[in-house]
């Protein structure tokens, strides 16, 4: 499923200069789920490869103003109709989880990988993105095999207060057991 260095052949790169090394002797033993729309509530459009890859229009809607100058990135992508976008090799840092804890850990970006999922808190996400999340996390596991099913997590898990995301309509049970499944 995947090249040497960390793309997915499965995956549309779209290399993002949002990421670096991680820090030395670091492995990866987490997973972040996330959940984005841009602008909120909206589906299709270019804004969040956009937003990941530095050129998101300030001037194009009134919510992007306040963000067009961030510089943030996930590792991967999953579009509502489950389509697989890779910003980020595995190997590297991606920017997805800003101030961040887990377990004690600070500065989560430094040993997880981040998946967006193209949603919000309060919509339904697709059986297209559920099934592509079944996909991917089992050979995300294995190539990284610290990352257990406990160590699957929220962006609202690791950042509480900060973020809500992937939110209440993230179904964990069903992604628990489309994994089952493929075990």
């Amino acid at each position: 499923m995947s090249d040497p260095d960390l793309w997915l052949k499965a995956a549309r790169r779209c290399p993002s200069p949002n990421c670096d090394p991680r820090p030395p002797g670091t492995g990866v033993d987490l997973l972040v789920i996330h959940g984005i729309s841009l602008p909120a509530n909206s589906f299709g459009g270019p804004w969040i490869e956009q937003l990941f890859l530095n050129r998101l229009p300030r001037h194009r809607h009134p919510g992007f103003e306040d963000i067009h100058q961030l510089r943030v990135s996930s590792h991967l992508l999953i579009r509502r109709d489950g389509e697989l976008v890779q910003f980020v090799p595995l190997n590297l840092r991606a920017w997805h989880a800003g101030v961040s804890r887990f377990q004690g850990r600070e500065r989560c970006n430094d040993f997880s990988i981040g998946i967006e999922l193209e949603g919000t808190d309060h919509l339904p996400y697709t059986d297209a993105q559920y099934q592509m999340l079944a996909k991917v996390i089992p050979w995300i596991m294995a190539r990284f095999p610290a990352i257990t099913p406990q160590r699957i997590v929220g962006h609202s898990d690791i950042a509480p207060g900060r973020k809500s995301d992937p939110g209440p309509a993230f179904d964990w049970q069903r992604l628990r057991r489309l994994l089952e499944e493929r075990r």
